[in-house]
This record gives structure tokens, C-alpha cells and sequence, in this order.
């Protein structure tokens, strides 16, 4: 009841002017070109993955609209299940748009999950976009503002936690007393150029908005560090490292895994595929045994998992390693497991594909 408050409280009035994406992109071609590219562009109706897990969830009513369709003007009816998510309004198929993240004014903290408390924008003046730039530029279309919450706490409005309707926690990507900064500096590093075309500041770099995670090949590269020694002739001793500021794994459909393999010339002679502490996942539960989407889930199992910056050491003895093996050690990511990609009814789309994230090569001496 508290959250539907806050959300009534929020949108009720609806915008008195909002500006949409690709309004931002007359200014911003840059930042609009690295946004297009991100999950924060992507949502109900260009997200096959995300809408058929909405839809699973239900197809009356879409829940999951207050972070991924969040600048929706109708959003309560849609929470509601008055309204379904409409292409034609462009308030919905925005998905997570520049106009709503700009006008965080603070985020207020709750229980199931935090809300964003936006800025109130007075009717017949231009809009007041808040950001984390010094001495920002005002310009035609919105007055700029620096806020200190787009240093401090911005993110934690939607990638804090998430509690279901049975009270679980299905998501958790920060810690409570975690602030935005660390999740800043990886996922919006500083990129060269200004942050708009004109560039009357003359800045010489801005933060990246491709909003970079487990798509990109390079990011999937800084999240891990692989280690590799050899004891004695046949104890080798391998350390994973998440190098990451969250846990390794913080999505149910997710799975990880640590793959070792012995070559002898064209030849595998020994594979740590029988180890189950090298695989990580976590089921939702309903029951005992029922394996079901996060949102209808009683309780979780995890099959291993790395807190933030945390290590693993594996310690493997292979009697029959010889001078001149080739020893062969990857971490994979899978972004959707086959069995959450069969519960919804997306097979055989490439999501279970496994992902390379780190891999490293020794001979043995």
C-alpha cells in the first residue's frame, strides 16, 4: 500500500512537459548514439528476454513497469492493470528514458524496493534536469542543475534490491550503506568529447552512457581474475577473483562457471567438469523442488556465489599431468540458463549461449 502511495504520489499529475529521447538527441547525439546501445533503452517492446518474463509474470497487469518503464505517464494504470504498455505512447516505449533519470530529485528508501522521488516541474516553464556536472549550461529546452544524489545514490532508486509479493529478496545489486559512486565509475567511466554538440563549456570528456555490463565482451573481461600456479608435479592451484562491487552472480536466469581442461597435443586428458563448487547459479523456489520465475518464488537456492571483490581458490591434483600439457582455464557467462529460457518460451535463441569472460593458458615445464 506504502508503494502504490508513492507512485500515485509521483505520477498523478503527469508531465507538464516531457521531453523524450530523441528529443535529447538534438543536443546530444554522442550521449543519445551511446544510450541506444544500453539496457536502459531496451525494455517491453525491444527486449524479447524482458518482455516474455513480464508476460510470464502476468499479461494483465506489468509490475515491473516502475524501473523499466518508469517514465510511463499512465504507470500506476499500468501497475494496475487498467492500462497495458502501449508502443504508440511515448512515455512507454522509452523504457528507461533520459528525461526520467534526469529528474531524480532523491530516492526515497523502502522496504520491497526504493522509490524515485522526481522533481516537481512547474507548468509553462521549461523542465529542471538534475546531473552530477559542474557549472552545467543551460539551454532551450531545460534549465540544468548539479545534484549531489547523481554522485551519491542515483542508482539505488532501481538497482538496490527488490523484494517479491511472498516477501523475498530476488534482487539485491547494492549493499545498504553502498552508495552509487562505485557503480559510476564502471559502468559510466569518463569518455572522450563533451556532453553535448555545441560544448559551450568546451569539456574534454563526459560520462559514458552505454551504461556498459555482462553484454559487453570488455566488461565481462574486468569482472573476473583468473590465477594459475603449479605445486609440486601434479597439485595445480587456480584463484577466481570477482572484481567486481556486487556479488558475481546477482539474476536468477544467470549461470557461471569455471572450466579447466588438460591437453595433451589435439587431445583432452582431464576436465574439471565434475566439479560442482566450479558452478555458480541460484534457483527461486516455490515449495521444495518447484524451480519458478523470482516474482512467484517462497525461497532460493544458491549453488555457490562470490560477494563483491571476493576470492576462490581451487586446488586440483592431477597424478597424470606431464611436461608439456596444456593447461586451459576459462570463466564463462551465461546471460539465461535453457531451463528459465524454456519455463518462457524462448529456446534455442543463442541467451544460453556460454560467454567468455577471462581465460588464461600454461605450459607445463
Amino acid at each position: 500500500m506504502r508503494i502504490i502511495f508513492f507512485v500515485s504520489l509521483i505520477f498523478s499529475l503527469g508531465y507538464s512537459v516531457y521531453l523524450s529521447n530523441k528529443s535529447c538527441k538534438e543536443c546530444h547525439k554522442k550521449i543519445y548514439k551511446e544510450y541506444q546501445y544500453s539496457y536502459h533503452s531496451k525494455g517491453y517492446f525491444n527486449d524479447i528476454l524482458h518482455r516474455k518474463i513480464a508476460d510470464k509474470i502476468s499479461t494483465k497487469k506489468y509490475d515491473c513497469a516502475i524501473c523499466h518503464m518508469p517514465a510511463a505517464n499512465n504507470i500506476k494504470d499500468i501497475i494496475d492493470g487498467v492500462d497495458r504498455p502501449n508502443s504508440a505512447n511515448v512515455t512507454n516505449s522509452d523504457a528507461v528514458s533520459c528525461f526520467f533519470c534526469h529528474e531524480i530529485a532523491y530516492v526515497k528508501k523502502s522496504h520491497k524496493f526504493n522509490i524515485n522521488i522526481l522533481t516537481k516541474q512547474a507548468s509553462g516553464y521549461k523542465p529542471s534536469l538534475y546531473g552530477n556536472l559542474k557549472n552545467p549550461a543551460n539551454n532551450a529546452k531545460h534549465f540544468s542543475l548539479n545534484n549531489p544524489l547523481y554522485e551519491n545514490n542515483v542508482c539505488k532508486g532501481c538497482h538496490s534490491h527488490k523484494r517479491n509479493e511472498n516477501n523475498l529478496l530476488i534482487f539485491r545489486a547494492m549493499k545498504a550503506n553502498q552508495t552509487s559512486k562505485e557503480c559510476i565509475k564502471c559502468h559510466m567511466p569518463y569518455i572522450q568529447g563533451g556532453n553535448e554538440d555545441i560544448n559551450e563549456k568546451a569539456r574534454k570528456v563526459h560520462r559514458s552512457h552505454y551504461f556498459n555490463g555482462i553484454y559487453s565482451d570488455d566488461m565481462r573481461k574486468k569482472s573476473v581474475n583468473l590465477k594459475l600456479t603449479f605445486k609440486k608435479k601434479y597439485h595445480i592451484i587456480i584463484t577466481l577473483k570477482n572484481k567486481m562491487g556486487h556479488p558475481l552472480i546477482i539474476q536468477s536466469a544467470r549461470e557461471m562457471f569455471l572450466r579447466v581442461l588438460i591437453k595433451r597435443g589435439d587431445k583432452i586428458v582431464w576436465s574439471n567438469k565434475k566439479d560442482k563448487n566450479s558452478y555458480f547459479k541460484y534457483d527461486y523456489l516455490k515449495g521444495k523442488n518447484d524451480i519458478v520465475i523470482p516474482y512467484t518464488a517462497t525461497s532460493y537456492k544458491w549453488y555457490n556465489n562470490l560477494g563483491a571483490r571476493k576470492s576462490k581458490v581451487y586446488n586440483y591434483y592431477i597424478k597424470d599431468l606431464k611436461k608439456g600439457d596444456k593447461v586451459d582455464i576459462s570463466f564463462y557467462i551465461i546471460i539465461a540458463r535453457k531451463k528459465c529460457l524454456d519455463d518462457i518460451g524462448l529456446a534455442n535463441n543463442g541467451l544460453d549461449r556460454p560467454l567468455l569472460a577471462k581465460k588464461i593458458v600454461k605450459i607445463v615445464q
